[in-house]
């Protein structure tokens, strides 16, 4: 895990945020933190955010308001959502969490051993897809010189 990855904690109790960022303290990233879904939104387009764990209930714009927007734009779409909430368990809530984003639901109170292990499974799946994506990245710039290599020396032998 590394420092310029980011989760970002959206949660209207100020107690809940500090909560969690006492839970993820030790993990190695950054932690913002949000009190409302226009200020989420507003980090998600200044940072780029590898996990959000989102409330469902505030006041204004919804944990599902938010996860909707998110979807829709290109640059946060793949962000996974955690939904970290007090609302019954009932499937239709659930459901609709799914139905607009959420990758999975954690019910508060909640398990802070729990809440590590799914943050750095995501950490770690990030850092897989950066380290594939690097990888990649190298492996065309090879196949360009080598490209090169051989045009210069199909250009030679005429």
């Amino acid at each position: 895990m590394s420092k310029d990855q980011n989760i970002l904690i959206v949660d209207d109790h100020s107690e809940n945020l500090i909560a969690m960022q006492a839970i993820l303290e030790d993990e190695d990233c950054s932690l913002l933190t949000a009190s409302s879904g226009n200020e989420a939104l507003g980090l998600l387009l200044k940072h780029e955010v590898t996990l959000v764990l989102l409330d469902v209930q505030m006041p204004g714009m919804d944990g599902f308001e938010v996860a909707e927007l998110m979807r829709k734009s290109q640059r946060t779409r793949m962000i996974p959502i955690i939904f970290v909430t007090a609302i019954s368990k009932e499937s239709k809530y659930v459901n609709r969490g799914y139905d607009v984003g959420a990758i999975d639901y954690m019910f508060k109170p909640l398990n802070p051993e729990v809440l590590r292990h799914k943050s750095r499974f995501f950490l770690d799946l990030d850092l897989q897809k950066r380290r594939l994506e690097e990888k990649l990245r190298r492996s065309q710039d090879s196949m360009r010189e080598l490209q090169r290599m051989l045009n210069d020396q199909n250009g030679k032998g005429k």
